[in-house]
């Protein structure tokens, strides 16, 4: 988003981030309060969003926040009054909605589900694939995602314009383009967010429409942080293990069976944990079938890319009740407020200009027929 860096440039406070420590807040509310009741959906109302931060200020512009269920119902005590009710996946810069709310001392109120649903903030877009169809997956949930092609990797104009790229497992050409691998790079270090399935590890590490070895040539992350060999063998992973805790509660299960339509996928061979987060686990081998990165910074700091949100600033603001920090997206109106509060610019974890990248080994197969990594995939778009 094109307001982070202007933020962080004017940013005097000490630039020190604590770690995220605490996902449910009801605070100390010392201030008449009632309950807030609703059930957050997709766009379109056809999906619930479940891991969504749901929060509230008082007067002393302390949060109150809580998380929603799988099923996107969440309840919030809330301090009484006239209030801005924010709900917000990620950090909130790509995804968010809020809502005007009266909440009445000591009584419960519910929102109206027609208001409750999640809007798109991002610009999106797509490199097709021969293999995997996110899009289809983004368009159901009521979100509009443009398709790009892989060459238009190589124009940064054109890609700068964009929040967040998907990169279809069987759209990377069989060529090697430094271009594409240096606006990538930069893409990311300037705020934009990159989902890759499957071979498009290529785009990530190096090969041409695949990663056939370790130590490939091209890619924009070094070979030490990733190594993927195309050698998976087709059928199911029992029992693959979803070892993060937050993604775990969005989706409301911690295992699942995922079946590896077509042989020859890209396995994680060797992976840097210091680098990836790992998200989805193999039991077999004890190597992850998902990881995600929030803190690169391999390109070229510039201006921040993706459409312009310079209304809103990301923050990371600290919770005096419970001494944690929460990372959310604000008005930047209320930004010189936040700070005296003692708030600073930028995401509590990870760099504070990066984007994030998720890279997936399974994804959308053609026929559609993904079972229950569909609720993952869901959760990796609302959350890039």
């Amino acid at each position: 988003m094109k307001n982070k860096i202007v933020f962080l440039a004017l940013a005097t406070l000490m630039s020190f981030f604590l770690s995220c420590s605490k996902d449910d807040n009801q605070g100390e509310i010392t201030e008449p309060s009632g309950t807030v009741k609703g059930t957050l959906t997709v766009k379109n109302g056809s999906k619930p969003v479940g891991g969504a931060l749901v929060f509230v200020f008082d007067s002393k512009n302390e949060i109150h926040y809580t998380r929603t269920a799988a099923d996107g119902t969440f309840t919030l005590l809330a301090p009484a009054g006239h209030r801005d009710l924010y709900l917000q996946t990620g950090n909130g810069s790509n995804f968010r909605t809020t809502l005007e709310i009266d909440v009445v001392k000591d009584e419960t109120i519910t929102v109206d589900p027609t208001l409750c649903r999640l809007e798109q903030v991002a610009n999106m877009a797509y490199v097709p694939g021969s293999y995997d169809k996110i899009e289809l997956i983004v368009q159901s949930l009521g979100y509009t995602i443009q398709s790009i092609t892989h060459n238009d990797l190589a124009n940064y104009a054109t890609i700068s314009q964009y929040d967040i790229i998907f990169l279809n497992c069987g759209g990377k050409q069989n060529t090697l383009n430094a271009q594409i691998d240096t606006n990538l790079a930069n893409f990311v270090t300037n705020g934009g967010s990159l989902y890759a399935s499957d071979w498009a590890v290529a785009y990530l590490t190096g090969g041409g429409t695949n990663s056939n070895s370790c130590n490939l040539p091209f890619g924009f992350i070094s070979d030490d942080k990733m190594c993927a060999i195309n050698n998976g063998a087709s059928g199911f992973i029992n029992g693959a293990t979803i070892p993060d805790a937050n993604l775990a509660a969005a989706i409301g299960f911690s295992t699942l069976n995922i079946d590896y339509d077509l042989g020859s996928w890209e396995q994680i061979n060797a992976y840097d944990p210091a680098f990836w987060e790992a998200l989805v686990m193999n039991p077999s081998n004890n190597q992850p079938l998902m990881v995600r990165n929030t803190d690169f910074s391999g390109g070229a700091v510039g201006t921040p890319v993706g459409g312009d949100d310079t209304g809103w600033v990301t923050i990371c603001h600290h919770d005096e009740a419970t001494n944690s920090n929460v990372t959310i997206t604000i008005s930047a109106s209320a930004w010189a407020a936040h700070q005296a509060h003692g708030d600073t610019l930028g995401p509590c974890q990870g760099n504070a200009n990066s984007g994030t990248i998720y890279y997936t080994t399974f994804h959308n197969h053609a026929s559609g027929n993904i079972g229950n990594t569909s609720y993952i995939l869901e959760y990796v778009i609302l959350n890039l």
